[in-house]
């Protein structure tokens, strides 16, 4: 492909991505003079594109509204990178919950591609294993998705109707902040104005989202994915764990459950004798205790338990399983 006509086509897909670009941004993007980005326009309007110009001193070029561009012009690492994420959302049950929109969305794809690249694609799919088993679906609607969407990046207020747990429903009131895919689910965090406090809800537990007028500016503090992490690891469960850890809050947070454990640094003692490491508190709520020792033997430091005593003994059984194993010899041939 000629330079002139691949500056042509990378034109038309920055236009494609919407808003306004001015030109001397599309200069910039395309490495060509602003005399040149308008002939390389005229030469879309020449292939009946509606490429729209506005004047003033913040003007452009953009598609008209609601034009929709004939089928995709996709290049061989572009077309494997839509089609790997549609089979990756697939797997991890993070698409939409619409039954089969990722099979209709990747046979459409492969329908408009040439045929040599399609044949190439099949063999990577058709090759590929993977390692992990599929994650369990709690993927929301798209009528619930797009709405949640919408209203957090325009900071609006909704109206939800909800699920919980136990089964009750209700119907709340809710300020977005932000939306968070954690371990297979979709959560979004915001200020239930029904309680009056920060709350998290998922996604696939709701039956509908109806915006709301007015808007609201959220708060300072953690982004959504860190409340919805201390939102799981303060949620109420059958037991609750403290233990004292040798360590960095860092070094212990990126060896410990994400959502399940609240690491703070702890203040050094007062003495002389100061300890090579800090010691930092580790706080975790679960409903059972006996995946912990293999935990806390993994982080390789000094601990000591606060809470359960339960714990403590489920530790020293895994301690006494570990040396017994350590003492064994193989049989001889």
């Amino acid at each position: 492909m000629s330079r002139p006509i691949a500056r042509v086509l990378t034109l038309l897909e920055l236009l494609q991505s919407g808003g306004l670009r001015t030109v001397a941004e599309l200069a910039a993007r395309l490495d060509v003079d602003e005399r040149t980005v308008r002939r390389y326009v005229d030469h879309l309007v020449d292939l009946d594109i509606p490429v729209e110009s506005v004047r003033g001193r913040y003007g452009g070029y953009r598609l008209a509204p609601g034009y929709r561009m004939p089928p995709l012009m996709l290049s061989d690492d572009e077309a494997l990178a839509v089609l790997l994420g549609l089979v990756a959302g697939r797997r991890s049950g993070l698409l939409p919950a619409t039954g089969t929109a990722s099979e209709t969305a990747a046979a459409k794809i492969r329908r408009v591609l040439p045929e040599r690249l399609r044949h190439r694609l099949d063999a990577v799919l058709g090759s590929l294993a993977f390692t992990a088993a599929p994650g369990t679906s709690a993927a929301p609607e798209s009528a619930v998705l797009l709405p949640l969407a919408d209203a957090v990046h325009h900071r609006r207020p909704v109206s939800i109707r909800y699920v919980a747990a136990d089964g009750r429903r209700s119907e709340r009131t809710l300020h977005p902040y932000g939306l968070v895919a954690h371990a297979g689910r979709w959560y979004v965090t915001g200020e239930d104005r029904t309680a009056g406090e920060d709350r998290m809800f998922r996604l696939d537990r709701m039956l509908g989202v109806r915006t709301l007028p007015g808007s609201f500016e959220p708060p300072a503090g953690p982004d959504p994915a860190q409340r919805v992490l201390r939102g799981l690891a303060t949620a109420p469960y059958r037991h609750e764990v403290t233990v004292r850890v040798q360590g960095t809050a860092e070094h212990l947070q990126d060896r410990l459950p994400a959502g399940v454990a609240i690491v703070a640094e702890l203040p050094p003692e007062g003495g002389g004798g100061a300890e090579p490491e800090p010691w930092s508190r580790v706080d975790m709520r679960v409903e059972r205790l006996d995946w912990l020792p293999a935990v806390l033997a993994s982080l390789d430091r000094p601990f000591v338990i606060e809470r359960p005593d339960e714990l403590r003994a489920l530790v020293a059984d895994f301690a006494a399983r570990l040396a017994d194993s350590a003492r064994r010899r193989p049989p001889h041939a």
